[in-house]
């Protein structure tokens, strides 16, 4: 022991059985398995920031996809929105006898719905004027006459109520 005591600084006694030695061998095997570890991580991190790369690639394509597939909905909306206008227009061009604004929906169904709807209210109408037209007919031929009894009346009297009946003044 007094020899590892005569070691001069700066230097270290590393023979093989020496416990120096020893821990130097240690410290080396950690060293090594540290460095493993630290490649493995590294190859790791790679492949992380490779797959992460992959992934803001694919969430970039699927982006202009969905505004692609944004831009193609709006479209067929906009065609969508056209062709009910124009069926609403040949609907209310078809039926003549139903009021404009009674036609209307936001799709083919619900014109054709209130189509329907109209209809059988116009009828429903028609019908109640028909009776109300043949309930106040009248009849053909000259109007009937007055209803003034001449009896009890002067000769004065008789002529005025003519004058009147004619449309004069008396």
């Amino acid at each position: 022991m007094a020899e590892a005591n005569n070691v001069e600084p700066g230097t270290l006694n590393v023979e093989p059985g020496n416990k120096a030695h020893e821990d130097l061998a240690a410290v080396r095997a950690q060293l090594e398995e540290e460095q493993k570890a630290k490649t493995t991580l590294e190859e790791a991190m790679a492949g992380k920031d490779a797959r992460l790369a992959e992934l803001e690639a694919a969430l970039s394509e699927a982006k202009q996809g969905s505004e692609a597939s944004t831009a193609e909905l709006t479209a067929v909306k906009d065609a969508r929105d056209l062709a009910v206008a124009k069926y609403a227009t040949m609907a209310k061009a078809l039926n003549p006898t139903i009021p404009e604004d009674m036609i209307s929906g936001e799709t083919i169904e619900e014109l054709d719905a209130s189509v329907e709807k109209a209809k059988g209210l116009v009828s429903s109408v028609k019908k109640t004027l028909e009776t109300e037209a043949s309930a106040a007919k009248v009849p053909a031929g000259a109007p009937t006459r007055g209803a003034i009894s001449l009896e009890g009346m002067s000769s004065r009297d008789k002529i005025a109520a003519g004058i009147q009946q004619k449309g004069g003044t008396s």
